[in-house]
């Protein structure tokens, strides 16, 4: 099939149809149309981006409150249900465990192939004890 006005094929008959081209003059002379419209165009792309403006400033005041409103409730919800007490309570019982665990490591180094040191030791509770919560810390700051 030949187009023999613009010398394009539709088919060459050895690598299949050419439709690649015919696509790309299609689009190609259709992008370079004008219509007159009078400044509509304008008019209308000049509108959507103030009112995406005002959309985007709405929605972030909106999701301000949004997140003072649960932090509000989450206080009070701490308060009231005690959340001081739970944490501490928490904590008593993590630290236990870990201390358990030091323990359980410190007791059976000596029957296994485990070469612990007292300065392994101190990195493993400097790391468990102030650079994990640190970072924890740190990446939970950097989300809220």
């Amino acid at each position: 099939m030949t187009n023999h006005k613009d010398g394009l094929t539709g088919w060459d008959g050895l690598t299949g149809c050419d439709d690649e081209k015919l696509i790309d003059r299609f689009f190609g002379e259709a992008g370079r149309q004008e219509i007159a419209d009078e400044g509509f165009s304008e008019r209308v792309m000049a509108r959507i981006a103030q009112q995406d403006v005002a959309a985007g400033a709405r929605s972030a005041l909106l999701c301000r409150l949004w997140t003072w409103f649960c932090l509000l409730v989450g206080a009070v919800l701490f308060m009231v249900l005690n959340g001081w007490a739970q944490l501490v309570l928490s904590a008593r019982v993590l630290l236990s465990a870990v201390l358990t665990q030091i323990e359980v490591v410190i007791t059976t180094a000596p029957t296994t192939e485990i070469l612990l040191t007292p300065a392994m030791v101190v990195l493993i509770a400097v790391f468990l004890l102030v650079v994990l919560p640190y970072q924890t810390a740190r990446k939970l700051c950097a989300v809220l």
